[in-house]
């Protein structure tokens, strides 16, 4: 008699972890250079925050230089608020940063202060576009002016985009610096006085570099 083989019992499928079992985990970025070189800060992952990538971010500084120095950093469209904790590392006197996104300006506070920066950072949680037009207070002060929205504005709100810069390069005082940071669709001849933008490419990332001679007071 010929036994049959004995039939092996399925093991019993594991069932996925139900969404609230999932642990709540915030991702960190570094700062990659000044006196906070190798600190590392929270970001919250959220989707509707886009961190730049480190190597643009370190691209954009190496070009700044020491220029940064001194100058009052404002991070437009801020988002993780890396542009201005990077600026204040590397010696900028003060960062203003603008984010609409409640939780994530909360977050920069916090932030600036594990840091011990809290006393040189103003965190405005405010649609960017409304404060650069009705908020924004300008002195003789240099500035430097990081502008990194999502992509898709220079798509949807181009004039929008466009009116910013504009402002920004109305009001910029003599040795300012305006950073611009797009994609390809965007076209940089756009922007006031193209010729004096310094544009580098950072695939899929393109920046535009320009320091202010003076306030442009007659463009619109």
């Amino acid at each position: 008699m010929v036994r049959k083989p004995k039939r092996k019992s399925a093991k019993p499928k594991r069932k996925p972890p139900r969404h609230s079992e999932k642990k709540s985990i915030s991702d960190e970025l570094r700062i990659i250079g000044g006196k906070f070189r190798g600190r590392k800060f929270r970001y919250s992952g959220d989707p509707s925050t886009r961190p730049m990538k480190e190597r643009v971010r370190e691209a954009i500084f190496n070009l700044l230089g020491p220029g940064i120095k001194g100058h009052h950093a404002i991070d437009l469209f801020a988002g993780t608020g890396a542009l201005g904790l990077e600026a204040l590392s590397r010696g900028a006197a003060r960062a203003t940063f603008v984010e609409r996104h409640f939780p994530s300006a909360k977050l920069i506070r916090q932030n600036a202060a594990a840091l011990e920066v809290d006393d040189l950072c103003d965190v405005i949680a405010s649609d960017t576009f409304f404060w650069v037009q009705r908020r924004a207070q300008w002195n003789a002060d240099p500035i430097t002016v990081f502008i990194s929205p999502p992509y898709d504005y220079y798509i949807d709100r181009s004039e929008d985009m466009l009116s910013l810069t504009a402002t920004l390069l109305q009001h910029a005082p003599a040795g300012s610096m305006l950073i611009v940071e797009a994609d390809g669709r965007f076209d940089f001849n756009q922007l006031p006085q193209p010729e004096k933008w310094d544009v580098r490419r950072y695939p899929p990332a393109v920046v535009a570099l320009r320091e202010c001679e003076e306030p442009i007071l007659s463009e619109a």
